[in-house]
């Protein structure tokens, strides 16, 4: 992995880019398209987060966090929750450590905004990400949403 990741502000440059990630064949099912992503961050202005993932001027995935949603409002103990709400590194670059990066790069923004606890959901099963996210602590809620299981990592 290269010394020069970051995360960067889509933008009229760097779109098209941006649309162009895809993942492996077999994933697809697994994440949404950039372009949903991108419409959805749009339709939820300031509490999505959207982030092209760099190494150096390549780009190699997207990342894009929430903050302070509510998954049901209309119970009285539902809080507040921030965290990873999709995660797509490029097919080309899968393995090279690109997504823990962007992983904790999404919890040090949380914890910046004074979070102290990272969700994340995910489509479950045998070719999903339940080992990756396991792997960087992250722990299942017994929660769903949808139908995609719910995990949460204390920062």
């Amino acid at each position: 992995m290269s010394s020069t990741l970051g995360l960067a502000r889509i933008t009229p440059e760097n779109i098209d880019a941006a649309l162009a990630l895809t993942v492996r064949p077999e994933q697809a099912g697994l994440v949404a398209p950039v372009v949903k992503s991108l419409a959805e961050a749009y339709a939820y202005g300031d509490t999505a987060w959207p982030r092209l993932i760099t190494d150096g001027e390549r780009p190699v995935g997207f990342v894009m966090a929430f903050f302070d949603i509510r998954f049901n409002p209309e119970q009285p103990d539902d809080r507040p929750r921030s965290g990873l709400w999709r995660l797509l590194v490029d097919a080309g670059h899968q393995r090279g450590g690109y997504g823990r990066f962007a992983v904790e790069q999404v919890c040090a923004e949380i914890r910046r905004r004074g979070g102290t606890r990272a969700t994340v959901t995910y489509v479950p099963g045998p070719d999903g990400p339940a080992d990756f996210y396991a792997g960087l602590g992250f722990r299942p809620t017994g929660e769903t949403s949808g139908d995609q299981t719910v995990a949460e990592l204390e920062l």
